[in-house]
This record gives C-alpha cells, structure tokens and sequence, in this order.
C-alpha cells in the first residue's frame, strides 16, 4: 500500500478483495465555499458504507452561524482544532476552545457561530453522511444565483428551508428568534 496521499482516492491493497483505503492530504477533499466559511470534504461516506461523513471547516472570525436547527436523521459532532466556536444549543451557550468535542444528537436545537476577532477551525462528523450533500446544494444554490439576488446573491430563507427539509433538519422555532 502506498503511503502517498491521493485526494480521497481508494488505495488499492496487496491483499485481493481487501477493503480500499482512503488517505486525503493536507490541501486535498473537496472544497465547498459557504459565504466566509470554507468547508472541505474529507469523507463523502464512499469509503465507510456511508455510515460516516467528515468535513473540515473554517469559520472567518466573527462567522454568525446558520439559525437553530435540528436534524431528524443523523448525529452531528464537532471538534475544535483551532480558535472558539460558540455553540448555542436551546437557551443555553457554550464556548467551546481547541481540544472540545461537542455531539449533538437528533432532535437536539444547535447552531454554532464564531464570535472571536481569529480564524476557527473545526472537524465535523455525520452519521449517516446524506447530511454532506445539503453543503454542496447550498453552495449550488447560491452559486447558480437562484438562491436570491443574481450572480449568486444570497439564498432566500425560504429556499433554504426547503433545502432543509429534503435532508430532515428544521428550524428550532422560538427557541432563540434566529429561525429562518
């Protein structure tokens, strides 16, 4: 086996019929711009059977976040690699420093926003890993500007909520007035 990074590309192995391996480098995923957050995909859930899907993102500093929310289908985690991310589940907010694990379970309100004057950086896990798939319509959303204002303008809360809705997450209504 190889020890070469590959871009998330399965790495063959001596062994026939042995499971691929997928080693992603530095610089290597697949990006996805969401306004000032930079998320890259690690694991799509090709090389897990979908059970799992990781992204790494970074938060510009003073990043507000998306409005509460909750998903239906899936645990969300978030690690800390660098900076604060404030998380606000319910009523209730935490500022979570580099080393902090936060796990959110279905049904549970969340947002998470980045409140620092520095970067934030964070691993993000998905089981299942459909969840991944929202990033990447909402940056296309965006992008083909029929999200909102032309040439790309922001996505209407109301094409966002039908996003939403396709992968089981809802607003977390009067939980803190920042639903859709």
């Amino acid at each position: 086996m190889s020890n070469e990074p590959n871009a998330g590309t399965p790495v063959p192995d001596t062994a026939p019929g042995a499971p691929a391996v997928s080693v992603v480098g530095p610089g290597e995923g697949e990006p996805v711009l969401l306004g000032t957050t930079r998320m890259r995909i690690l694991e799509d859930g090709s090389t897990t059977g979908h059970r799992l899907g990781i992204a790494e993102s970074v938060l510009a500093p003073h990043t507000p976040g998306p409005p509460q929310h909750r998903h239906a289908q899936h645990d969300e985690g978030f690690y800390i690699i660098s900076g604060t991310v404030r998380f606000t589940v319910g009523e209730e907010e935490h500022d979570a420093a580099a080393g902090t694990l936060v796990m959110v379970p279905p049904g549970a309100p969340h947002t998470f926003a980045n409140v620092s004057d520095e970067p934030a950086v964070m691993l993000s896990t998905f089981t299942p890993d459909p969840y991944l798939q929202y990033f990447r319509d909402l940056r296309d959303l965006s992008a083909g500007g029929s999200g909102g204002g032309a040439d790309g303008g922001p996505v209407t809360p109301e094409a966002n909520l039908r996003l939403m809705e396709r992968y089981a997450t809802e607003p977390a209504n009067g939980v803190d007035g920042r639903s859709s």
